[in-house]
């Protein structure tokens, strides 16, 4: 067994969010919990969460009231969990990329998933871009523990390696969600451009800065609007400023070009709440992204995601998802297993790869991937990753037009 630290918010500043931020906030505490310890998590109730919010400001199990808890599976959850924010960790099997027991695929939506959108401006309903150069590899460390070294792609017609910061290391694939909402963002922005002008308008083409407020990117991004929410996305936005991308194409196995940028440009939070919270931050969008979408002819290179893609619960599944929406699209695509694990990024040795992969794939006959099914079938030189679109789902077009 190992211990998973919690990152907890400190009393005072529990004892400064208003009622539905504490709400929300030990929402996602227990579900951290019930996540390192392997369980599937299951929404708090009112009661439960009353127990919780006078347990976390006074630290007393008084205030849980276990005994007056009728069921009993509730009331042994409890326990745990006030065990585990009065130790600040949980005691987890080492997980990893490898969990040792089945995990689910997909979390569940946030409880206000559709009751807030009225406080969050038009991108929240904007479709969902990630950049199409990137989607047949993992841009993003497919741990949440691993800081340092350096992801390497040996492809057919190009090299990519992907340097994270010494401080701060790789960007994760949570944080990479803040780039699709970026990505998101200017498809959006470029196609009320294209509308404008086919009324006869003359439109300013859209700017290289985005300024969304902190509780737009976390709804986009479908999570919940807790405390450590907040505290966690100034650390995302330094893993992503920091993750450095270099691509050297081949010509006839011989290199050609090799250019080299940022996941994100600049960024600063521009204003905090009176709780020291971040309210708004600005994000340069780096060029290579900003001419990957705002281009005067063409298609843009960027793919529409299922929404749900922000649901996916696993590392290893967002990459799989996205690996079949790149290359299965409406059909189907199959990778041997051996040359996913090279896409992935995975540190992990290729038999436990193997062993990580065959887990996600029996965990999505119960709880599937958005648009795609899975399988593994044996092939000549191994085993095979068949990927294919679900028939029963309506086909979205990849132009933001």
């Amino acid at each position: 067994m190992s211990r998973h630290k919690l990152d907890l918010l400190a009393r005072d500043a529990f004892a400064d969010l208003s009622l539905h931020e504490k709400n929300a906030y030990l929402q996602g505490v227990v579900k951290e919990i019930q996540t390192a310890r392997g369980e599937a998590f299951e929404p708090l109730e009112k009661d439960a969460l009353s127990r919780l919010r006078r347990f976390y400001s006074r630290r007393s199990f008084a205030d849980l009231q276990l005994e007056k808890i009728a069921n009993e599976r509730l009331r042994a959850a409890m326990g745990k969990w006030g065990e585990a924010i009065h130790l600040g960790e949980v005691q987890k099997a080492i997980t990893h990329e490898a969990p040792s027991q089945p995990r689910p695929t997909k979390r569940a939506a946030p409880l206000d998933d559709d009751q807030l959108s009225f406080f969050v401006p038009t991108v929240h309903d904007a479709p969902v871009k990630d950049d199409l150069n990137l989607m047949d590899i993992a841009p993003f460390s497919l741990s949440k523990t691993v800081k340092g070294g350096v992801l390497r792609y040996e492809l057919k017609d190009s090299i990519v390696t992907i340097e994270g910061g010494a401080e701060v290391g790789l960007a994760t694939a949570y944080d990479y969600d803040i780039f699709i909402n970026m990505v998101s963002h200017l498809a959006a922005e470029m196609r009320e451009y294209g509308i404008a002008q086919k009324k006869g308008l003359r439109p300013d083409i859209p700017a290289r800065i985005y300024r969304p407020a902190a509780a737009e990117l976390l709804k986009f991004c479908r999570r919940d609007l807790g405390g450590k929410q907040y505290l966690e996305l100034e650390k995302a936005l330094d893993r992503l400023q920091a993750t450095r991308i270099k691509i050297t194409n081949l010509s006839d196995g011989k290199r050609r070009e090799t250019e080299a940028f940022p996941l994100i440009g600049h960024f600063k939070v521009v204003s905090r709440t009176v709780q020291d919270k971040i309210d708004q931050v600005e994000i340069e969008i780096p060029g290579w992204v900003y001419e990957g979408v705002v281009t005067p002819h063409g298609k843009p290179s960027i793919l529409t995601l299922n929404p749900d893609y922000f649901l996916i619960a696993r590392p290893l599944a967002k990459f799989i998802y996205r690996l079949a929406r790149k290359t299965a699209g409406e059909g189907e695509a199959f990778y041997r297993v051996d040359d996913v694990h090279v896409r992935s990024g995975s540190r992990l040795p290729p038999h436990k790869f193997a062993q990580a992969l065959e887990r996600l794939v029996e965990g999505t006959k119960d709880d599937p991937l958005p648009d795609y099914n899975l399988e593994l079938r044996q092939g000549e030189r191994g085993q095979v990753l068949h990927m294919r679109k679900r028939l029963d789902l309506t086909n979205e077009t990849d132009s933001p037009e």
